[in-house]
């Protein structure tokens, strides 16, 4: 009997009559190409495509992004491949990310991370960060502390808004999915 008990109440949540739903809650996905420069000791094209999260509301916005992309140093011929991640916490703040990189020379490989900081304002992107590599015996040209300003093209934005308002209300006992 007691463990029907404790079955049953782990299904019940109780909601809060006098707390006040939120006046602003949105949440945007954006999705799309991006385009950019790197500058360390060498100049590098980057392409890749970017997909953003914002959580924004009234007194806090947060903006999660993923991405991949590859670059490329036409000068030395150096290719390389990037993975990355970056968040920012609140709406007038810095970035903070890190990538994992993969370059290539086309004789020698080379994989590592870059823990980035930045700022982001509009589409565009500027980080700078460091890249940490594995050793190679004949292949150094490749950034190791970098500069980067990347402009992304939004080509999909989905946008919904206050997602817990959406969910059936049936009273005080609101059964969890």
């Amino acid at each position: 009997m007691c463990l029907l008990v404790i079955q049953a109440n782990g299904q019940i949540e109780l909601k809060n009559p006098f707390k006040k739903d939120k006046l602003l809650d949105l949440h945007v996905t954006k999705t799309g190409p991006y385009f950019g420069l790197q500058r360390g000791k060498y100049t590098v094209l980057e392409l890749g495509v970017e997909r953003q999260w914002k959580h924004i509301t009234l007194l806090k916005t947060e903006t999660q992004a993923a991405r991949f992309g590859f670059n490329y140093n036409f000068k030395y011929n150096v290719l390389g491949f990037d993975a990355g991640y970056w968040t920012k916490p609140s709406r007038v703040g810095l970035t903070y990310g890190v990538d994992l990189v993969f370059r290539t020379n086309f004789d020698e490989g080379r994989m590592g991370f870059a823990p980035k900081i930045g700022y982001k304002f509009l589409q565009f992107h500027l980080e700078t960060g460091y890249t940490f590599l594995t050793r190679a015996l004949d292949f150094e040209e490749t950034n190791r502390f970098f500069i980067g300003l990347r402009y992304t093209i939004i080509n999909d934005r989905d946008v919904s808004l206050n997602k817990d308002k959406k969910k059936k209300k049936t009273g005080i006992f609101d059964r969890k999915n």
